[in-house]
Parts: C-alpha cells; structure tokens; sequence
C-alpha cells in the first residue's frame, strides 16, 4: 500500500492499494493502484472487497460474474501479533436466502500465506470467470514490483490439501501457499470446501498442519473457477519491533482474549480446547446434534482424560506467542511422539466428535484429519453429519444415506469420505438444503444456511445477525455462559454495540485473540498503526467503521433475498426447549419476539444507503 497522508479517516483518498486481476478465461493479467475509498477499504479485508462484491448482481455462486477476491488486512505481515490473515471472498455457495440467491461471504486463516501475500507487493487478487484447465496462481516479488503467473495445475488433480501443498514446495522453497483439496475439486457436489493455508511447522516437519479459511465454501468456489492452488514468494520482510508494538503484544499474551487459552505451563486453560471444561459446567458442550443430556459423556474428550493416551503438543502461529491449538499424535510405548493425528481446536473436536456422539479422542482426530485433507469446513461437515445421523435416530424403520446413528465411527467416517470425494452431495450441499428436501428443517441447525459453531443456540440468540458466521461476526457466544447476561438489555446492547465489534479483526489483519471482547477499536490498535504507518487514527475512527462495514454486510444479506423470519434460531430451539442446559432461558418466544423487535429498531434505520447500485 502507498500512503500520502497520516490520517486515513479523513483522507482515504490519499491512500492507495495493489490490486491484480485475473481474466481465468482469457489468462488476462492486470495491476493497477487504486484509491481508497473509506477507511473500510483502506484496513482491508472484508470491509473493502462487501464493497465491491455489493456493486455485483449475483443469482447464483457458481457464476462467472461471481469474482473470488483474495486480500489481505492493513495490518496483515506486520510485527503486530497475530498479524498473519488472509481473507477470501465471493459470494457463497453454501450460504444462501430461501429466495435462491447466495449470500456474500468471506473466510479467513492464518499460517505464513497471508504475510507472503502482502510481503510480494500485492494488497489485492480478484479472480474473474472461470479456466478452462486447472491452474495454480504464482504471485512472486521482483524487483519491479509483484508478479503474477498461471501455471497449469494437472498434476496437483486429486491431491489432498497436504498433498498438493508439499508438491508446491518442492518447486518454491521460499513460498507459502494456499490450496484446496477434492472437495473443492467436486464443487458441484460439495459447497463447503475450505482453503487451506500453509504453515511454517507443516513445511518443516512434512506433517499435515494447515491452517484454514473454512467458512463459506471459498474452496469451492475456488473449485468451480478452476484454483487449485496460490503460491506467495517472496523473501520475509521483518520490521524492527518498535518499542510501542513490543508493549501491544506483551499486553495480548497478558491480557485480552488470549490469557485463558494459553498453555497450561503458562497458567492458561491449553488452547481453545479449554472450552470444553467451561461449557460443561453448565451442560452446553453440543452433543449429539446440539441436544446436551446433563451427562458426564462430553468430559471423555476432555484435555485431561486425552492425555493419558495420546502426545500432545501446544502450537503457535508463525510469530504469536498465544499458543492457542494443540497437535494430536499417538504415544510411543515410551512416552515419545509417534504419528500426527490432528490439530485439535475446540470447534472441529467437537462437531467431529462429541456432537457425532464421538467420544474417543483418536477417532474424533482420523475425522478432523480426513475433513482437513480433504478440505472441508469442519463445522458445516460435522453439523451436517450430526443433522443426518439425529433423522436416523428419528426414523430407524427407513434411515438416509447408509443409516449411521450417533457413535458409529465406521459409518460417519465413510460419510465424511463420500461427502469429500463428491459422491455424497446430501452431505457436502449443507444441512439447510438436505433438511428441507426432507421436510423436517426444525433440528438443523443452520443461521441463514450457513452451520452454526460449537455453542449452543440457545446460549446466544446472536447467531441471528452474525453476516459471516456465529463466532467470527457476531461475539455475542459468551454474553451468557461467560457474563452471565440474560437480561433484554444487556442483549440488544450486545448484538447492536458491544459484540459485532469482533468482526473488525476480519478487516485488519488481526486473529481475533488479539483482544476477542473489545475488537479493533482500542489503544493497542491505535498504538500499532501509528508505529507501522504513522497513522493517526482513533479509537471512535476504527469503531465507526467496523460499525458500518458490520451493518453493510447486513443490508447486503436482505437484498440478496433474506426476509426478517429468517434471521432466526433453529426451530427445536423454541419448540423443545432443553432442560438439561443449566443457564437461564433466553430463547423462549417471547424474549425473542422483543429482541427482534428492538434489534431491528436500532439497525434498520443505519441500513439506507449502505449499498451503491450493482451492476447488472
């Protein structure tokens, strides 16, 4: 990026980024240096590229006019910690209006991808139509600036995620990439495929670490335009750490988000594995397709009862201190690391495992394994499982699919095999469409088509307005469990102030630990892009922008065909309540009837002339 003023919020014209586009059916490759037009575009991320996917007319994702835009955020590759995002965005072909039109969409991962990317000199990729051939991108640094190539990929056909990124390394030793596997290959049969993410510890040690842009189906998208894979190449560009980002992330690993997911040798909870041990408490760890039974099951894949059994490892990002995941490998008979299994977070170990009514740790990790090589979105995989196996609960006397019931290991594991290899679209399509080709949508459990994370939807009524996904766009999974918040008040506050603040960090740069309960509108941010850039930027300057890119992404959903009735919970939530949940009820019909009601108060009026015109 290039800057000619200090402060952005005022003069974002003033502030320009790279952009590289791809004509894939023409094999054009363009570069040009555009002004920004907001402080929205010039953090980056999602909050420029809702811009310009708002100025696109698009009925159906699998569209040449659907563009896939890779960037990354403003912060992205700097000495801040977690600086490490990419974003992927298009419109989604997994999330989606009952009207028929996709909805836009962005996923986001780290790894050393995103820090490569912006370390070439490009800010911005957008990928238009669609090539013939399967092609892997080049994108590479040279003295007269980025580079950018399409390289036939015939030869990465079929590969794995892992797979197709260790056979990039061999011929681009100093890159990192970003790569899909066969789900993404089987667009047509699967539209939650993931983009996986390359990683420092993957390519050193030859194991299969990815991290990944899950959400949304980005990877198939990138599938459907012929992308197998991006390669970043570029020499590492590390700045010296001034002495105010040395005191921002000594303040993160303190503090912030990230105090409580720390290794336990540092006094934290173990990573993000942690949650595990605080929803028990009160019965809310999602089980079998989010119907906790007040039993002691979810606490066999606890960390301290995995333990015992298998090797495990507490793992950073590239540059981050924070530690947050853990990897997964059998135990030698002497104690010693034996084979990876998985990388074990809280969401894919629980919708991959406890919700399957999966409760061995080495079984729930060849499940995470297999979505991750075949470059799936745990989340929307393991939720669509759990929606197939809870039918078949429902209806033994004529089962879907080969009749896999909760527990069943060898069964959902051939489910997630068929729905990877495309031969399984009612898996790979999402729950919200299979549940209604069977008539009974009420226990799946979706948020405007797109699956729900591993916190129950009757803890967090927020789900509704999240844009991107439950936990990423809309912070509001803690309100209860965590604030203990049940009151209307604190609620509305929440969804409409407080709590879609989260979704800054999927515009900066910035992995959401970096301070998860207060968003990019603090001093720590403030002080880093002022020591990166010289910015001088406020802390009310950064909210209102967050604000405005949250309530865009918002309008968008409602013309791409969303009506009111369906930002809403999952039926059963209202029709079968659970008593076992130990937490107030704040999802009963008419706690809901008012939130709506004061939540659309509030946004509605914000929500006028969000949007330009879009091209037809």
């Amino acid at each position: 990026m290039k800057f000619k003023t200090t402060e952005p919020a005022s003069n974002p014209s003033d502030v320009s980024y790279k952009r590289c586009t791809i004509d894939l059916a023409k094999g054009d490759i363009s570069f040009a240096d555009l002004a920004c037009r907001n402080l929205e575009d010039v953090l980056g991320g999602f909050g420029r590229s809702f811009q310009d996917l708002a100025l696109r007319q698009i009925d159906q994702a699998y569209s040449e006019k659907n563009p896939l835009i890779v960037n990354a955020g403003l912060l992205t590759g700097s000495s801040a910690m977690t600086a490490l995002r990419t974003y992927f965005s298009g419109y989604s072909p997994i999330k989606g209006s009952k009207a028929g039109r996709p909805a836009a969409m962005w996923s986001t991962g780290s790894g050393k991808f995103g820090a490569k990317f912006k370390w070439t000199g490009l800010d911005e990729l957008v990928c238009e139509n669609r090539s013939a051939t399967p092609v892997y991108i080049l994108i590479k640094e040279t003295a007269d600036g980025p580079q950018v190539e399409l390289k036939p990929a015939e030869h990465l056909c079929g590969l794995s995620t892992h797979a197709k990124i260790m056979a990039l390394q061999k011929d681009y030793p100093n890159a990192h990439f970003a790569a899909i596997g066969q789900a993404g290959e089987n667009w047509q049969h699967n539209y939650m495929g993931a983009v996986a993410l390359s990683t420092e510890n993957q390519l050193k040690s030859g194991e299969d670490k990815c991290r990944f842009a899950g959400r949304g189906g980005m990877g198939s998208l990138m599938g459907y335009k012929n992308i197998l894979a991006l390669v970043a190449e570029s020499n590492d560009k590390l700045g010296t750490l001034s002495e105010a980002v040395k005191k921002v992330n000594l303040n993160v690993l303190k503090g912030g988000g990230s105090a409580r997911i720390q290794p336990l040798s540092r006094g934290g909870g173990g990573g993000t594995w942690a949650a595990y041990d605080v929803l028990q408490e009160f019965h809310a760890v999602p089980y079998n397709n989010f119907r906790p039974q007040g039993n002691a099951l979810p606490e066999k894949l606890f960390r301290a009862n995995v333990e015992p059994d298998y090797h495990i490892q507490s793992q950073a990002c590239y540059r981050c201190g924070i530690t947050c995941h853990n990897n997964i490998s059998e135990k030698n008979a002497d104690g010693g690391k034996g084979e990876f299994l998985a990388k074990f977070d809280y969401e894919p170990l629980n919708l991959l495992g406890t919700n399957l009514g999966i409760h061995d740790a080495g079984q729930a990790a060849r499940l995470i394994q297999l979505g991750d090589n075949y470059g799936m979105d745990s989340i929307s995989l393991g939720v669509t499982i759990s929606y197939v196996l809870a039918y078949n609960e429902r209806h033994p006397q004529a089962p879907i699919l080969n009749g896999a019931t909760f527990g069943d290991y060898e069964k959902i594991r051939a489910l997630t095999i068929a729905a990877g290899e495309g031969t399984c679209p009612e898996i790979g399509q999402g729950s919200m469409r299979l549940s209604e080709s069977l008539g009974e949508p009420a226990y799946a459990y979706h948020v405007k088509g797109l699956e729900l994370p591993a916190y129950q939807p009757e803890t967090n009524p927020g789900y509704a307005w999240a844009i991107a996904g439950g936990h990423m766009s809309m912070g509001t999974y803690g309100l209860l469990t965590r604030e203990g918040k049940s009151d209307l008040e604190s609620w509305v506050k929440g969804i409409t102030e407080d709590k879609l603040h989260i979704v800054g960090f999927d515009m900066i740069g910035l992995c959401k630990f970096f301070d998860i309960a207060k968003g990019i509108g603090t001093q720590m941010v403030v002080d880093c892009l002022e020591s990166e850039f010289g910015f001088k930027v406020s802390i009310e300057d950064l909210r209102a922008s967050v604000r405005r890119a949250f309530l865009r992404g918002l309008a968008l959903e409602l013309r791409q065909g969303y009506t009111k009735a369906e930002f809403c919970l999952p039926a059963e939530v209202h029709e079968n309540p659970n008593p076992h949940i130990k937490l107030p009820n704040i999802t009963s019909p008419e706690f809901i009837a008012e939130l709506e009601k004061r939540v659309w108060e509030i946004f509605e009026p914000e929500l006028e002339g969000l949007l330009a015109f879009p091209e037809v």
